[in-house]
């Protein structure tokens, strides 16, 4: 199995030893995801789609990937710290479906600088730890919502130059184009950019 395709590998590793951390007692966790600020006061709100759907819909959670995960992080810590219980618990309470509930603002959306885009919580008081565990997956939205905001400003520079130099903005959807695969990464990334 790639540890690409191992959810439980898509993670900083830090968040695999979340679970010895938290208060004894704890079982709710409650986390969000603002756009801090930058270079414009807003920020379109655009890629959880693909990243839910991408890792996080069905059953995403197998003994195997558990026991790859287990094999791997005792390598990487030298010690066992990974959380084989929880895990296996997500499996036979959940089916390996993660236990998080994520709301948020739809996708497109045009949201002020410092106000929340999503919230993530955990549905099982069993694994509040869940919660925080897939930030790192999730924070790649600044990707795609970077391209999304950056092109939002650049349009509006287009519109603003049409208005002043045409008689329509008919032809305003053609005028930014993107030519931007050839410079990325890799052909998910290119996927991720509007």
């Amino acid at each position: 199995m790639a540890c690409v395709d191992n959810i439980l590998l898509v993670t900083d590793s830090y968040k695999v030893t979340h679970h010895m951390q938290y208060p004894k007692g704890t079982t709710k966790i409650y986390s969000y995801f603002e756009s801090r600020g930058g270079k414009y006061p807003e920020t379109v709100f655009f890629g959880l789609q693909y990243i839910l759907k991408r890792w996080l819909v069905g059953s995403v959670v197998t003994k195997e990937m558990i026991q790859e995960a287990k094999e791997f992080y005792n390598l990487h810590f030298g010690e066992d710290v990974f959380n084989e219980e929880g895990w296996t618990y997500i499996l036979k309470k959940h089916g390996g479906r993660i236990p998080i509930k994520i709301r948020a603002v739809p996708e497109g959306t045009v949201v002020p600088v410092k106000n929340v885009l999503f919230t993530v919580e955990n549905t099982d008081p069993e694994v509040p730890w869940i919660t925080n565990y897939f930030e790192t997956l999730l924070v790649q939205v600044w990707y795609p919502m970077t391209v999304a905001t950056n092109s939002r400003a650049q349009k509006e520079v287009i519109a603003n130059n049409m208005t002043e130099t045409s008689d329509t903005l008919e032809k305003l959807p053609f005028m930014l184009h993107d030519f931007g695969f050839r410079g990325v990464t890799s052909v998910e990334v290119s996927i991720c950019k509007t």
